[in-house]
C-alpha cells in the first residue's frame, strides 16, 4: 500500500502549507497513522484544533473529507447505514403485482440498489482516498461504540442482509473527543492517542499571525500574552485557540494598535462565553491596571 506521507518532516511542512501548524508530537501521531493504518484518538479542551487537524490532513493529501458528527441516541441507521424502506415497499407493490414469489422479492430489495450508505460505510466503500472524521465521539452512549468496532479494528461492516463489506481502500481516520466522559477500553486499544492541548505563547502567536494576516506583530505578541493569563484564572471555560484568533480579527476590524485595559474588558465577551468568566476576567484586568500591569496589558 502506498504511503501519503514521506516523513515526519513531510507531514510538518505540508500541514504547515494549508495553514495549520503542527509541532513534531502532532506530526508524528499523523505519519505513524498512515504508516500503521490505524486511526487516531485526538483528545484535549475544545477549540484547540482537534477537529481542524483532520480538516488539513484530508485538504493537504487532497482526500476527500467524510465526517460523522456524534451525538446522543446516534445509532446505526445514521452512522453505518438503512435501507431504503420506501423503495422496497414500492419495490414488493410492483412485483406483488406481477405475482413474483418472495424470495425472489427478498433477494431484490436487500441488494445495493436499496441500501442508503452512511458516513461510516461510505468510507470504506469509497474508491478514492477518503480522511474519516468521527467528531465528539465521546458525545455517544459506550453501547454505541461497538459500532465503531469492526470499522475501525477490521476497516469493515458485517450487514446481515448482504454479508461482510470490506474496505476498497483504508481511510484515514481521526476521533475527537473533548473528555466529557471516559471512552471504553476496546475503542482506545484500537487507536493511536494524540492530546492536543494550549499552544505554547510562541505557536499561538505565530498560529495568529498565520490565520489574521492584518494583524501586526506587536499585537499579536499581546494577544496571546493576554490570552495566555486569562487561561491561568480559574474559569468555566477557558479561551480556546479559535476564540483568539476571533479576538484578533475583532481587534484588526476596530483598529486596535495596542491593548490597554479598557479595550481588554470592552471586548472580553469575543474570548468568554460565561458572565462568571466575563466578571472574573474583568476584575482582573482591571486590577492590573490599577496596580501592577501584567506583561500585554498595558496601563491606561
Amino acid at each position: 500500500m502506498a504511503h501519503r506521507f514521506e516523513s515526519v518532516a513531510d507531514v510538518r511542512s505540508r500541514l504547515a502549507e494549508v495553514n495549520y501548524l503542527a509541532d513534531d508530537g502532532i506530526a508524528g501521531v499523523v505519519h505513524l497513522a498512515d504508516r500503521l493504518g490505524k486511526p487516531v484518538l485526538v483528545e484535549g479542551p475544545a477549540g484547540t484544533g482537534k477537529t481542524q487537524l483532520a480538516k488539513s490532513v484530508a485538504e493537504m493529501s487532497g482526500a476527500r473529507l467524510i465526517r460523522l458528527q456524534c451525538y446522543e441516541g446516534l445509532d446505526e441507521s445514521k452512522a453505518l447505514y438503512e435501507w431504503n424502506y420506501k423503495k422496497q415497499l414500492l419495490r414488493i407493490q410492483a412485483e406483488r403485482n406481477n405475482e413474483s414469489a418472495w424470495d425472489d422479492i427478498a433477494t431484490d430489495i436487500f441488494s445495493d440498489e436499496f441500501l442508503l450508505e452512511r458516513p461510516l460505510l461510505e468510507a470504506i466503500r469509497s474508491t478514492e482516498p477518503v480522511v474519516l472524521l468521527i467528531d465528539e465521539v465521546d458525545r455517544v452512549e459506550v453501547e454505541t461504540e461497538a459500532l465503531l468496532l469492526e470499522v475501525l479494528s477490521e476497516y469493515q461492516v458485517s450487514i446481515p442482509e448482504l454479508g461482510t463489506m470490506e474496505a476498497r481502500q483504508i481511510p484515514l481516520v481521526f476521533l475527537t473527543s473533548n473528555n466529557t466522559r471516559e471512552l471504553s477500553e476496546a475503542l482506545k486499544r484500537r487507536c493511536l492517542f494524540l492530546h492536543v492541548d494550549y499552544p505554547d505563547l510562541e505557536r499561538e502567536k505565530e498560529i495568529v499571525l498565520t490565520k489574521v494576516p492584518e494583524v501586526t506583530d506587536a499585537l499579536a505578541d499581546q494577544i496571546t500574552r493576554i490570552v495566555r493569563s486569562l487561561r491561568q484564572l480559574e474559569l468555566k471555560k477557558a479561551p480556546s485557540v479559535s476564540e483568539t484568533l476571533d479576538w484578533a480579527r475583532t481587534l484588526v476590524l476596530l483598529g486596535v494598535e495596542q491593548i490597554d485595559a479598557a479595550t481588554a474588558t470592552d471586548t472580553i465577551n469575543i474570548l468568554l462565553k460565561y458572565q462568571s468568566d466575563i466578571a472574573r476576567a474583568t476584575k482582573e484586568l482591571n486590577a492590573q491596571a490599577d496596580g501592577t500591569k501584567r506583561p500585554g496589558v498595558p496601563q491606561r
